[in-house]
């Protein structure tokens, strides 16, 4: 697959121009930055540093959510001291930024014409982003977005998509992956998967599209330091392509993307 890393990458200090809440512990925060927007692609993402004091020391990681002309967005999870300080920084506020950062999903091949985009809790955070992308090549898109409550749904900016809950107070009831297999025969043409989520719904996911012959390409999240190769803080051991044995990678240097059958969970 043809998941390269990006080469233009710059460290600006950006402008929050808004920072909504749009769920709970969910924030959409949006700054102009016209070298990021300029050279971004579908599954980067960029390494923020939220206080210019020293706590918290390292930077976060946030997937690119969407772009428009400068206008990057981000979502934002509030999980963490960083990402809860993040959450109340007001706009005007200023960020350091670094991006875009890592390799992006593989759109320009002719080998589909349906995408299937898969995605749990913040997992949907970059598939605006990759919807956007993907209509503009001419692309089928349909999204399958699970949550363990419909708090947990994120649609806004989002088309053609299929809801499912554990709790069933959104759409079907189940699991996203449950969602899949009873969508599945309703989808036409050559289909391939893109996906960012937990890790249980990406290892039903990769069993769900080896089972179905399906090329599957999937977001992981991790832990990054530095978001450009030199901390060895986000190390991800994988299958490796050529024989039985496995590999380690650093996902902020050959990921985030990679492809699904080499997941190990």
């Amino acid at each position: 697959m043809n998941m390269h890393a990006n080469s233009a990458i710059t460290d600006n200090r950006v402008t929050i121009i808004s920072n909504e809440c749009i769920g709970p512990d969910v924030s959409l925060v949006a700054f102009r930055c016209p070298e990021i927007a300029m050279h971004a692609k579908p599954g980067n993402f960029v390494n923020i540093k939220i206080n210019p004091q020293n706590e918290p020391l390292l930077r976060r990681p946030f997937s690119i959510h969407h772009v428009e002309d400068d206008r990057v967005e981000i979502m934002a999870k509030s999980v963490g001291c960083g990402t809860n300080l993040l959450s109340r920084t007001p706009a005007g506020s200023t960020l350091q930024v670094l991006g875009p950062l890592g390799n992006s999903f593989t759109i320009d091949t002719p080998d589909y014409d349906t995408a299937l985009l898969v995605s749990g809790g913040i997992g949907t955070a970059p598939m605006r982003f990759l919807e956007k992308a993907l209509f503009t090549r001419g692309k089928t898109v349909h999204h399958i977005i699970g949550g363990q409550s419909g708090r947990d749904i994120q649609i806004r900016g989002l088309a053609n998509y299929h809801i499912a809950t554990m709790d069933g107070s959104h759409g079907y009831k189940g699991t996203s992956i449950d969602l899949l297999r009873q969508k599945y025969p309703s989808f036409s043409g050559s289909i391939k998967v893109f996906s960012c989520g937990p890790n249980p719904m990406l290892k039903a996911l990769a069993a769900f599209c080896k089972d179905h012959e399906l090329p599957c390409e999937a977001s992981l999240e991790s832990i990054m330091g530095c978001g450009i190769g030199i901390c060895y803080g986000c190390t991800v051991e994988l299958k490796n392509t050529f024989n039985n044995e496995t590999s380690t990678i650093l996902l902020c240097q050959e990921g985030p993307v990679i492809d699904a059958e080499r997941l190990l969970f």
